[in-house]
């Protein structure tokens, strides 16, 4: 499936682990605080697990989305969807 991860964390160091675990799910960092890519079922659970441990539930807001490969080609791009210095190829590829 394909997820996006966008999320509003407080704690600086909370932040960066989040984008750390992101990543090393095969995420790709598409703004500061949005991740796209292709990850199966338990690699969301297993991010949702990892991501739960470390946020604070009453300060920070974190969304997991997954969505299908013809939802996300329908997806509206608007202005500057995408921080071209963190888009890659393989991000592009999913939306054509």
């Amino acid at each position: 499936m394909i997820a996006w991860v966008l999320y509003d964390i407080k704690n600086d160091k909370a932040r960066i682990k989040v984008a750390k675990i992101c990543k090393q799910s095969g995420l790709y960092r598409v703004q500061f605080s949005v991740f796209l890519g292709t990850i199966d079922r338990n690699m969301k659970d297993s991010l949702q697990l990892q991501i739960e441990d470390l946020i604070d539930e009453k300060t920070d807001s974190v969304y997991i989305f997954p969505m299908s490969k013809n939802e996300l080609q329908e997806t509206v791009l608007l202005g500057q969807a995408f921080d071209k210095k963190l888009v890659s190829d393989e991000v592009m590829a999913l939306f054509l």
